[in-house]
């Protein structure tokens, strides 16, 4: 299916260059200069290289058609994901290579989405916000501004975020699992 470069979005799948690429960030460039553009960080499924593209806003790109599927995560055993289909039981196995740091935000029943090419599973989507613990950050500098200045926090499955200095040890924050940023302090 023909779209053009603006509609291209994280998590998409492409072909480009006789290759499947996953898109893992986009940004929209206007230059003063010259015609908008997309700039795209795609990894390929199959090589699991990384490549940095320019799309012209009037680019034609082809979108991969995938089937997606819902699972459950059940649990991690050394270099493979295991989930669960919650109408048929079936089981499926997935590299943590595929998932990237994603797979250290799975919690046991968290509901994913799988995307399948050719009946071979490609790339997880998580929900796009995720609850974490702040397992340990600095103190606090007096006289900081909240607004400018962020500090770093380490968070209960491992992951390093920026938070703000109001943010304590054991606090509970909810965490965006595409670019894995501190979203807001939950209660």
């Amino acid at each position: 299916m023909k779209i053009t470069a603006n509609e291209i979005k994280p998590g998409m799948i492409i072909e480009h260059k006789n290759d499947y690429w996953n898109v893992l960030k986009t940004q929209h460039v206007k230059p003063g200069k010259g015609g908008a553009f997309n700039q795209v960080e795609l990894k390929s499924i199959i090589k699991g290289t990384k490549l940095n593209e320019r799309f012209r806003s009037n680019d034609n790109i082809e979108k991969v058609e995938v089937d997606e599927k819902k699972f459950n995560f059940l649990y991690i055993d050394g270099q493979n994901c295991h989930f669960m289909d919650n109408e048929t039981f079936d089981q499926v196995e997935i590299p943590k290579s595929i998932t990237g740091e994603q797979y250290k935000l799975l919690k046991e029943n968290l509901e994913v989405t799988i995307s399948f090419m050719q009946e071979k599973p490609i790339s997880i989507e998580l929900p796009k916000n995720i609850e974490c613990i702040i397992e340990s950050t600095e103190a606090a500098i007096k006289n900081q501004t909240a607004s400018s200045s962020y500090k770093p926090a380490t968070l209960d499955c491992g992951i390093k975020v920026n938070v703000p200095p109001f943010i304590e040890t054991g606090e509970k924050v909810l965490i965006d699992t595409r670019t894995l940023e501190y979203i807001k302090r939950v209660n």
